[in-house]
């Protein structure tokens, strides 16, 4: 696209809320003299999520906060509208005169049905739709086998992944020179108010949640000092061991290109472990794209599409609550309900517990989890829950089973996580912690603890549970 082929340009903002090494802002400063920048809070979105105290529209909220003001400090602006995206944008567009609007590519296929839509109504007014790849590092059918079909194994498609990408796949989009042609808004545009919108404020900073694109930059400089130690850190709650940066890659807060060439620099074990986890995120959204039957709720193996769990809702109600008698289970929980936020451990350890301990049908999981992670992100959700109801793609083994008890003793061996989040086993020592129910009268009076009473009897018995998940997947 030549330097200056459009008058006037407009930059649609989604999941890529920063400023810098931003593919979309920066095809459109070099192909537009006046590049204006927007984002739509989408009320198609926004009318779906029940909660209003929810921290997700709150993260976005603070970053737009901040994207404007660096917009603005550039002499541009950033033009923040509530409704409808597919008539917002067209609208938008033929009012500013644009004759390009530039965004970067969604692969969910509702976002792509809405790009669409928005395409087809700025074509009727000679209007151009230009899309990039902007969220990860491979995208649709970069990466396919030999035998050209997608990949549906994640260690051959990460073999690829490390044997194709270059360095100019990690570059970075150079913006600093080109902000000279960002266009100020042209109407009084203050940023509206989480009320509103129909929201409200979720104390993020209480809650140490670092927001915008100085959070994740912060977060990420923190994490290169400790990134050497990913490898054994990072499977352990109570440790400071992850990135903390899942957030951050889902609102696009932060480049995948920069963490992804910051790993690959680094050049340890730690780094390259982590760098695996960057590449799970493609090998998802690659998943998605050849297979969007996925978003409407259907199996990765057809053949598990129907497996007749009981679904007992009263179950189903002790995991969502944190009260089912087994503590790294209801540790966990608690952790997403009052902070957003579950370690990538947990998550697996949960999703294990409620399937086949429990017997509840992963989507109802799969959706709890859509309604209160601050990360959501369909395509990794969607991929860990099939991957631990073993309906995915390169899932866990049906018969492969997690001890809840186990998994607390080898992953949080003293506690520590337990008694952040369960206090009612607080004075429980390392032993007794995992298991209270196996704790004799005496002690447990010593304890001062009514089990039944101020923290549940186990919802169910695990080997009596495992046996009946075993029957469940082999008769299916």
């Amino acid at each position: 696209m030549a330097t200056n082929s459009y008058e006037k340009a407009l930059v649609w903002f989604r999941r890529d809320l920063r400023d810098y090494d931003h593919a979309a802002l920066y095809h459109a400063l070099n192909a537009a003299s006046q590049v204006y920048c927007v984002f739509v809070f989408d009320t198609d979105i926004l009318d779906q999520l029940k909660n209003k105290a929810d921290r997700r529209v709150d993260f976005i909220w603070h970053a737009l906060s901040e994207l404007k003001t660096a917009l603005q400090s550039h002499g541009g602006d950033l033009i923040v509208m509530h409704g409808r995206a597919t008539q917002i944008i067209p609208k938008l567009a033929e009012k500013l005169q644009v004759q390009a609007v530039f965004s970067n590519r969604d692969y969910e296929p509702a976002t792509i049905q809405r790009d669409a839509e928005v395409a087809s109504q700025l074509l009727e007014k000679s209007t151009a739709f230009h899309q990039y790849k902007d969220q990860v590092i491979f995208e649709k059918d970069q990466l396919l086998t030999l035998a050209g079909k997608p990949y549906g194994v994640f260690t051959p498609y990460k073999n690829t992944w490390l044997k194709t990408v270059q360095e100019t796949d990690l570059q970075p989009y150079l913006i600093d020179g080109l902000l000279k042609n960002l266009a100020p808004a042209i109407d009084s545009n203050p940023l509206p108010s989480l009320a509103s919108l129909g929201f409200t404020d979720t104390k993020l900073a209480q809650l140490g949640v670092k927001t915008g694109m100085q959070g994740g930059l912060a977060l990420f400089d923190d994490f290169k000092n400790r990134m050497v130690h990913y490898q054994e850190a990072r499977n352990f709650p109570a440790v400071k061991g992850a990135s903390y940066l899942s957030v951050h890659l889902r609102f696009g807060t932060v480049s995948i290109r920069h963490l992804a060439r910051t790993a690959m620099q680094a050049a340890n074990a730690g780094a390259q472990t982590w760098l695996n986890e960057l590449i799970w995120r493609d090998f998802y959204v690659q998943i998605l794209h050849h297979h969007p039957q996925l978003a409407s709720g259907q199996a990765y193996k057809a053949e598990l599409q129907h497996l007749a769990f009981s679904n007992d809702e009263a179950l189903f109600a002790a995991w969502c609550q944190g009260r089912t008698g087994y503590p790294l289970v209801d540790a966990a929980m608690r952790q997403l309900n009052s902070t957003g936020f579950m370690h990538n451990r947990l998550r697996m350890i949960v999703a294990s517990f409620l399937v086949k301990d429990l017997l509840v049908d992963w989507r109802w999981g799969e959706r709890y989890f859509a309604n209160n992670l601050i990360d959501f992100d369909f395509s990794a959700n969607n991929g860990g829950w099939q991957w631990a109801a073993s309906t995915g793609c390169d899932a866990q083994p049906w018969f492969r089973i997690f001890n809840p008890v186990t998994q607390s003793e080898r992953f949080d061996q003293a506690g520590k996580f337990i008694r952040r989040y369960v206090p009612e086993l607080a004075a429980c020592n390392e032993q007794e912690i995992h298991a209270p129910w196996v704790i004799g009268n005496a002690r447990l009076q010593a304890l001062n603890l009514n089990l039944g009473v101020d923290y549940p009897m186990p919802v169910v018995d695990h080997a009596t549970q495992r046996g009946l998940a075993l029957a469940l997947y082999k008769n299916s």
